[in-house]
């Protein structure tokens, strides 16, 4: 089934810049490879910029906005840069679009950076890679903005506040996938407290009330996400789906369906470089189902028995198509 495809989350950009001669078509490399995309027919792909939480974060963050660059540059006649245009016509588009998101408001100022270092790097990110399409305030662990995922009891900082409030009416989303119960909650908080004009999503995030994970959403952060007119991507990596069922992918995104978040749900499948990942573990961090984005139109095949054609449209492309041109115009 070849619908266009947006996705939310992907981790090229830190591929890119961290593996020795990387390149954005090595298929044998990153699920997100360039081809594998082109087959999945992915018209848009959301590329973060993702940083751990160290001292050089911040370089890191510049080095990926960077690649971002290289990348339109290098691939000129298979990519442009998303924009509202683009979205508005995007079943008639050819090529694939790119744009950037923080993963990690760390990778915008360290932990002993002066907090107007964020809001430099993040305008110089703009300018770099033409838009940021969201940031996540943490990953997994605790920064200067607040608590990552796997932290307990972390709620949002002074300085993640003074970001929210630099970040209003900018056109960029918060992330909750990354935060903890407690930072998600103080996100909304202040957000809501202060007015700010900040649109909501989770780019890469499942259903708690599938697989009980601390990085899948409880219902009612799904639900605040829904209220406020933002997206949830579905996650492909297997630590979030059910580490032994192969078929629970299906079981997330119909339970979207069944809840409510028919207008939500969209893909942010979260494919990155895992080579040099240490915990063994983890792999295979797929399911063959959703290996790679090549799998795209098949997994829309297998869901094809369970959705309308009409819900198979929004959860490929309408529900985020949706969401960014409201947003960005």
């Amino acid at each position: 089934m070849k619908l266009p495809i947006i996705d939310t989350h992907c981790d090229l950009l830190s591929y890119l810049a961290k593996v020795p001669d990387a390149r954005a078509d090595r298929t044998d490399d990153i699920a997100c490879a360039l081809p594998f995309l082109k087959q999945g027919n992915v018209k848009m792909q959301i590329l973060a910029i993702y940083t751990d939480v160290y001292s050089g974060s911040m370089e890191m963050a510049k080095l990926q906005g960077q690649k971002f660059k290289q990348l339109l540059e290098d691939f000129k006649e298979d990519l442009c840069l998303a924009n509202v245009e683009f979205l508005q016509r995007i079943t008639e588009q050819d090529r694939l679009s790119v744009v950037a998101a923080i993963e990690n408001a760390a990778g915008l100022a360290s932990e002993k950076a002066p907090i107007q270092a964020a809001f430099d790097n993040l305008d110089a990110l703009i300018k770099e890679t033409g838009r940021i399409a969201y940031i996540s305030l943490t990953h997994h662990t605790e920064n200067r903005f607040g608590g990552g995922n796997y932290t307990e009891g972390i709620g949002l900082k002074a300085d993640g506040k003074k970001l929210l409030d630099y970040i209003d009416g900018k056109k960029i989303a918060i992330d909750l996938s990354h935060t903890s119960d407690s930072l998600a909650e103080g996100i909304l908080n202040h957000i809501d407290k202060g007015g700010l004009e900040i649109p909501v999503i989770a780019s890469h995030s499942n259903f708690r009330g599938i697989w009980e994970h601390k990085r899948n959403l409880s219902d009612e952060f799904a639900q605040e996400v829904m209220m406020r007119g933002g997206i949830i991507g579905v996650n492909f990596l297997r630590a979030f789906l059910d580490n032994d069922e192969p078929t629970r992918i299906l079981d997330h995104i119909l339970y979207a369906f069944e809840s409510g978040f028919e207008d939500q749900i969209c893909f942010g499948a979260d494919f990155f470089y895992t080579k040099d990942f240490p915990d063994k573990s983890r792999h295979p961090f797929y399911f063959p189902i959703v290996e790679d984005a090549s799998r795209y139109p098949a997994l829309l095949e297998k869901l094809a028995d369970n959705l309308t054609s009409g819900q198979l449209q929004k959860l490929a492309y309408q529900n985020a198509q949706s969401f960014f041109l409201k947003t960005w115009v």
